[in-house]
């Protein structure tokens, strides 16, 4: 079809169906349209294999489930070209480990678009609101997700109609159609008289119609209901409603409400001309402020680190939501970080608010407890809105809370006051960075545009914070003699960044602002912060918090959650706390100029050791290791991250590993040689594992030049068969067999027999990548002689693995096939997957070599199950080349150019030497007749 096709469309609220515009495409059985549904649910997201496998079977799955799905997602992307062609805007499913990704626009598929849809109705007039919630009603063809296996559920389906139903009724009732959806309502509830938001829709309608009788009816019917099955009286918000229809004063949201006799009060601040980005917390700020319409408890605490423009945020959508509050908006600075001040007393700021509400100064109580009195009794039944910004304590703020419902009050906070959420049911938001183009934008407008490159480059080393932005922003702005590139290089050194993002006030720089948060840190947090300071880790949990600091894991966890709730670092996942990337870089400063140096050498001590223990535990948990190089006694098993599977070993290396980087480095910069080289050992197993090269050369090169500078013959032995390591690994020839060579000396230098064989080893794959098959082979077939002489399990099985691969090369596929079948038998009693993946292929190549492709076939599909499983990318990459080759040697030229396809995408990120070889044979594929 080429590029005339058209995009699909997918529709789950109904029979679940794939749309050509509004033709159903057959996609097969029950199974086929589950899968489908599944990933539609979750576009562009990725779905683990595991978690499609269960919704499929549920427990108790084939044992070929893993198969189905493949087969059945290489069919509906068959069904997907057929109707799309090479449409640019296409749905397209991608091989995304653990698992598969639907991507295609949202508005495409009906779930979304009906989401879509809800969220616009939101920001429109009744009556436009109306008319877009009426169009996602119409998305629902029946019962979702019909024609779907009973085991794949999705409730929140149900959730959405119910919520899209709501919203235009009550748009609706704004539009005073009352008489109508007396009509849809009645039956509803009479079905259902538990839905008590229905009930109390109908409620509104009966009683605007002149039927207060019936709506008062309807409540008796909807209570004893609510009793009889539930046990309890209707919600707040259905008696709340009740109480108004019963004293007849239930007034028409639309109506206006009456002018108050005197001007309401308004102590707003001016607002920033316009607001970059926070479409999402103005969002969430029109919702409290619909629930204090609807007379419910809206008391919202805003809070975020220094700088990240909370007070900006509120004050502006107050000045656009004031025509909510008719009765007029207090605000009130709180002082509760200012360097120069003490936080405000309740007792001023009760003063403030009485005289703003009109109390002359005489009529103020002297006691705070008659003035809270006074000011509660004013406020009560009023439409106000009180803004009370940088509160330094939930303390200072609860005498300032207007009692009941009608009015809605924002605080501001550096601290994120987790007691109001308790005691007052406060909602809480934490303000985040601003996207990258709301950051640039906010540039723009204080110093106009300079080049889209220039502002992205200053909006990123602005860490996206609008306090930095704001400043680089009016720097631009002041000097003519200033350009973006001359701010760009100032703010590229991470030792002037903070300096550049002063300004000329002692009080308004980046640096003043972090400060003073700092300053207000309990001691022994303040502390465990400057510690993390030493070390410039990415993100810390509380193991290695509690490392650095000398104290418990439970106190360290503690340590973390202050500064969280200081914002200061930021929780990003479990037990991963993260600081914003100039507060690292201002906790940088901090460590420097007030630890001394006996202190930061304390910590230092301490990182490195923290983590050779645990990556050389981890490490053990990916590979069956024999190595004298132990660390896992070092720390006990209360001072380590628990890691006790294969899985939690690969979570631990990939959320540590930049940090290990870091304190390698740091390692380094102090000239701890012997500990750079050992911990550069210790985490060489995961980057084997997990190959990427860059990443793994760098490693390998700070551990080599580190043991050479420490005169360490055994950690240059051990380093250079790193490096060994990784030329196999991605095949690249220069310089391995000088590596094994001088690690086969120094091995032999040093008596080490373990460390001889291992050398002889990698000597043999050298030789093998080198094309020198015949000594390949003689010098691995004595290395398996010796493992069998000495029974080293794990060193045999490399060295069969090593051997079949020389053999293969060389042509002799039936000796490569019986040490392969061997090496693999080891490597499933060690454990070691990673091996067995590579046993497997190598299998299947052979197997191909001698006419077995169903063998081929079965031995690689079990293999690419496991990559995905264990997130082996490069190897996955491998082996779709494999099968492409062994679908094509079987005809299957759809299957091996989809096959060959998923190998390109993979190895061109992680291997482009492999990518380079299979376009190749996607170009011979394609040119083949």
């Amino acid at each position: 079809m080429g590029e005339s096709g058209s995009p699909a469309r997918f529709q789950l609220l109904g029979p679940v169906r794939l749309l050509d515009g509004e033709r159903p495409v057959p996609v097969g059985g029950p199974g086929v349209r589950g899968l489908l549904a599944l990933l539609a649910l979750k576009v562009n997201k990725v779905v683990a294999l595991d978690e499609i496998i269960d919704a499929l079977w549920g427990h108790d799955p084939p044992a070929t489930a893993r198969t189905i799905v493949h087969g059945n997602v290489s069919h509906l992307r068959r069904v997907l070209r057929g109707i799309q062609g090479d449409h640019p805007h296409g749905a397209r499913i991608l091989t995304a480990p653990p698992g598969y990704q639907l991507t295609v626009e949202p508005e495409r598929i009906d779930v979304h678009r009906a989401r879509a849809l809800l969220e616009r109705a939101s920001a429109e007039e009744p009556e436009k609101a109306a008319e877009l919630l009426t169009e996602a009603l119409a998305l629902w063809q029946g019962p979702a997700l019909a024609g779907v296996p009973g085991s794949v559920r999705a409730p929140e389906l149900e959730d959405l109609r119910l919520a899209v139903h709501g919203a235009r009724v009550d748009a609706d009732l704004e539009l005073g159609r009352h008489a109508e959806l007396i009509v849809e309502l009645s039956p509803l509830v009479r079905a259902n008289p538990l839905a008590e938001r229905t009930a109390g829709q109908l409620m509104r309608a009966l009683y605007h119609a002149g039927r207060r009788g019936d709506a008062l009816e309807l409540y008796r019917t909807v209570s004893r209901a609510t009793l009889r099955t539930l046990g309890v009286e209707p919600g707040a918000d259905l008696r709340w409603l009740h109480e108004r229809v019963l004293n007849d004063d239930l007034p028409v949201k639309v109506a206006a409400e009456p002018k108050a006799e005197a001007a309401p009060v308004q102590q707003l601040p001016p607002a920033v001309p316009n607001l970059a980005g926070r479409e999402a917390e103005l969002a969430w700020l029109d919702e409290l402020a619909e629930r204090a319409e609807a007379g419910e408890t809206a008391v919202g605490v805003v809070t975020g680190t220094a700088g990240i423009g909370k007070s900006s945020l509120v004050v502006w959508w107050a000045h656009r939501a004031g025509r909510r509050f008719p009765d007029g908006i207090l605000f009130a600075s709180l002082r509760g970080f200012d360097p120069h001040h003490p936080p405000l007393e309740p007792a001023d700021l009760l003063t403030q608010f009485l005289l703003g509400l009109g109390v002359p100064a005489e009529g103020v109580p002297e006691q705070v407890h008659e003035r809270v009195a006074l000011y509660r009794s004013m406020i009560a039944g009023r439409r106000m809105l009180v803004i009370l910004d940088n509160a330094r304590s939930a303390e200072q703020v609860r005498p300032l809370l207007p009692p009941g419902s009608r009015s809605m009050t924002l605080v501001t906070s550096r601290s994120r006051l987790d007691g109001l959420a308790v005691s007052n049911a406060a909602k809480l938001r934490v303000l985040g960075t601003l996207a990258p183009g709301d950051a640039v934008r906010l540039i723009e407008e204080l110093a106009g545009p300079a080049g889209f490159d220039l502002n992205h480059a200053l909006a990123r080393l602005c860490g996206y914070l609008p306090l930095a932005l704001r400043i680089a922003g009016a720097r631009l702005a002041a000097s003519a003699q200033w350009s973006a590139q001359d701010l760009v290089d100032e703010l590229g050194n991470e030792r002037t960044r903070l300096a550049a993002l002063d300004v000329e006030g002692p009080d308004d720089g980046v640096r003043a602002a972090f400060d003073v948060s700092f300053r207000g840190l309990p001691p022994e947090v303040a502390n465990t912060f400057l510690r993390l300071g030493v070390v410039q880790c990415v993100s810390a949990g509380s193991h290695l918090t509690a490392a650095i600091g000398g104290i418990t894991v439970a106190e360290a966890r503690r340590h973390l959650r202050v500064l969280t709730a200081h914002n200061l670092l930021a929780e990003t996942g479990r037990d991963s706390f993260v600081p914003h990337d100039l507060v690292r870089l201002f906790l940088r400063e901090l460590a420097e100029n007030e630890l001394d140096e006996a202190d930061r050498d304390d910590v230092l001590s301490r990182s490195v050791r923290f983590y050779q223990a645990v990556a050389d535990r981890a490490r053990r948990k990916m590979l069956r290791i024999v190595d004298p190089l132990d660390f896992t006694g070092a720390l006990t098993d209360a001072q380590t991250p628990p890691i006790g599977s294969f899985d939690e070993a690969q979570d631990w290396f990939t959320a540590e590993w930049e940090n290990l980087i870091e304190v390698l480095e740091a390692a380094r910069a102090a000239g701890r040689h012997d500990d750079v080289w050992r911990l550069a050992r210790v985490a060489h197993t995961y980057r084997a594992v997990y190959p990427l090269l860059d990443e793994w050369t760098r490693l390998v090169e700070i551990g080599l030049e580190a043991a050479e500078r420490s005169g360490d013959v055994l950690g240059r032995c051990w380093m250079l068969i790193s490096r060994c390591a990784i030329a196999l690994t991605f095949e690249l020839p220069q310089g391995c067999l000088a590596d094994a060579e001088r690690a086969l000396e120094l091995a032999a230098a040093i008596g080490d027999d373990r460390l001889i064989v291992s050398a002889n080893i990698h000597l043999g794959s050298a030789l093998t990548l080198l094309g020198r098959h015949d000594e390949a082979i003689r010098t691995l077939r004595r290395a398996v002689e010796e493992t069998e002489r000495t029974g080293d399990l794990e060193l045999r099985g490399q060295a069969l693995n090593n051997c079949a691969e020389a053999e293969k090369r060389a042509g002799r596929f039936i000796e490569a096939i019986g040490h392969q079948v061997a090496s693999l038998e080891i490597d499933r009693t060690l454990g070691d997957e990673s091996y067995v993946v590579v046993s497997l292929n190598n299998l299947a190549e052979l197997s191909m070599r001698i006419g077995e492709l169903a063998a081929a076939e079965r031995y690689v599909w079990e293999a690419v199950d496991l990559t995905i499983s264990r997130r082996f990318v490069l190897q996955e990459g491998v082996l779709r080349l494999t099968l492409g080759r062994v679908l094509r040697a079987g005809s299957d030229v759809d299957g091996a150019r989809e096959q060959f396809a998923l190998a390109l995408k993979i190895l061109s990120d992680v291997n482009p030497k492999l990518a380079t070889l299979v376009r190749a044979e996607l170009t011979d594929l394609d040119e083949s007749p």
